[in-house]
């Protein structure tokens, strides 16, 4: 029988608490050297607030830490540095405007006589990059990275503090499958050295490919681990949420209607300002009817972001045509879309969709000032209304419609989003990655509300990389690749093998060679 690795972190009897919340309630953790841990649950179960300890933000009220044996209180992040913990936020903490080496050295810059050593400040860079597997120049600005590249660099900045522990905090979250690979190859690197790394995911599937066990908490609590090898995605998701992995799709039949809602036909543009030739849509055709939820699959990068942008006048197109309920329409701008019934809920939720500073109730009227407003000025009580009507209906968790939406959970956060659109009574919303960074309970949420504005008769065009999403959701799906629709496929002939084949082109018994 196979020992076990030595613990390298013990946190015991974790307990936080905030005006009016029990964020941690004797939360216990355990990581073993070379071992990757995944922790999951709910936005609110206390994953963020028990890292935050770990990594010197916050002080627990009770509770002790252990790093190999040895108790530990990290007094702040640097502290914590110092003694081997190291975070890699879904936000990265690097400094655009300067280069790949000066980011790892930021304050540690190695000095001779007092000016800072660049010779020996590039040789080490370069040593950190080449141990995450990555060939960049040190002296490249971080700004002309992308993002996968951006998340090596703050992993060679991890293990330039002699980190023992790594938290990586959503690390695939905006990463391509095969940016996925090679992150998931430099995690393996991290346990073949001893290294203990801890996986903050919502993505089931990603956790039993790389992680060796799993910690879950629920509502501040443990609610239990598991071993990977012996578990399944099933039992993680009832000790998160207390119900069934099959209940997060819910949408069982088919409410639609026979009148055609939003039509493309041809869309075609050209040009990136990469590579003005490119091809970015060519002749892209679908329907939505009224009372239908399409899907729209594809890699990324296959051009499904930018039809939604095109039918929302965020993108100007070369050529094709809109059309709303039959007729030909002219959108020149997102404005122009929002007055024709056309509400977009995008990506990058915190980016283009809210006004993160601002309060949810601020957050929901933005769209709809023009009838909230008399000559110019706000009717408080009417915007307060509607607020509080969109916050019941959607089950927005929070204390107050005052709340700065900053301060709210990921999916707090797509509710609002969701929100602030409906209350315009859209006849067709898109949704672009629409559960992209929530749990697993704000994704049923979500769905069950997308499957009710389908049954009250709004078209719904659903973009998702997820595939079960797609699955589980779709009436019908258009799969593209390369600018194009490259087929259709009814829900009940859907699977993810006919999906990924008119995705990449290839066969699935191609792919399995």
């Amino acid at each position: 029988m196979v020992e076990p690795a030595p613990v390298l972190l013990r946190m015991s009897g974790m307990s936080k608490s905030f005006p009016g919340v029990q964020a941690l309630q004797h939360v216990d953790l355990t990581v073993r050297r070379g071992e990757c841990l995944a922790l999951v649950g709910e936005n609110g179960a206390g994953k963020s607030t028990l890292m935050k300890i770990l990594s010197g933000v916050y002080a627990p009220d009770t509770g002790t830490i252990e790093i190999d044996g040895q108790p530990v209180v990290p007094s702040n992040p640097h502290h914590a540095q110092q003694l081997g913990v190291s975070i890699i936020y879904q936000e990265f903490n690097l400094f655009p405007n300067m280069s790949i080496e000066e980011n790892i050295f930021i304050g540690r810059e190695p000095n001779r006589t007092g000016f800072v050593d660049r010779g020996q400040m590039r040789e080490s860079a370069k040593s950190f990059l080449r141990q995450v597997g990555v060939d960049l120049d040190p002296r490249a600005m971080v700004r002309d990275l992308s993002v996968a590249q951006q998340q090596m660099v703050e992993i060679a900045k991890a293990l330039s503090y002699n980190a023992q522990i790594v938290i990586m905090d959503e690390p695939t979250s905006a990463l391509t499958d095969t940016e996925v690979r090679a992150l998931f190859t430099i995690i393996r690197g991290l346990k073949d050295r001893g290294l203990g790394v801890v996986f903050v995911s919502h993505r089931l599937e990603e956790i039993f490919e790389i992680c060796d066990r799993v910690t879950v908490l629920r509502d501040g609590q443990n609610a239990g681990e598991l071993d990977t090898a012996v578990s399944s995605p099933e039992e993680i998701v009832r000790m998160m949420v207390g119900r069934e992995m099959t209940d997060l799709y819910q949408k069982d039949t088919s409410t639609a209607q026979p009148d055609v809602v939003l039509e493309v036909r041809g869309l075609s543009r050209r040009g990136t300002q990469q590579d003005e030739s490119k091809v970015v849509l060519d002749g892209v055709d679908l329907k939505v009817h009224a009372g239908e939820i399409v899907g729209l699959a594809g890699l990324v990068g296959s051009g499904r972001t930018e039809v939604a942008r095109a039918i929302f006048g965020a993108d100007a197109f070369d050529s094709g045509e809109i059309l709303l309920e039959g007729t030909p329409v002219r959108i020149s701008s997102p404005a122009g879309a929002i007055r024709l019934g056309i509400a977009l809920a995008p990506e990058d939720r915190k980016l283009q969709a809210l006004v993160l500073a601002l309060a949810i109730r601020e957050n929901i009227s933005l769209p709809n000032l023009g009838r909230l407003s008399t000559l110019g000025f706000v009717k408080r009580r009417e915007e307060r209304n509607l607020a509080q009507r969109y916050i019941d209906a959607l089950s927005v968790r929070t204390p107050s419609m005052e709340q700065k939406v900053v301060n709210l959970s990921g999916g707090n956060q797509q509710k609002v989003v969701l929100a602030k659109w409906l209350a315009l009574d859209p006849k067709v919303l898109i949704v672009d990655e629409p559960t992209r960074g929530i749990d697993i309970g704000a994704k049923a949420e979500v769905h069950s509300l997308l499957s009710q504005l389908a049954a009250q008769g709004v078209a719904v065009l659903m973009i998702s990389s997820e595939l079960p999403e797609v699955l589980g959701m779709s009436d019908r799906i258009y799969v593209m690749r390369e600018g194009k629709i490259s087929g259709v496929v009814d829900r009940a002939d859907a699977t993810e093998e006919r999906v990924m084949e008119l995705a990449t082109g290839v066969a699935a018994g191609a792919q399995a060679a």
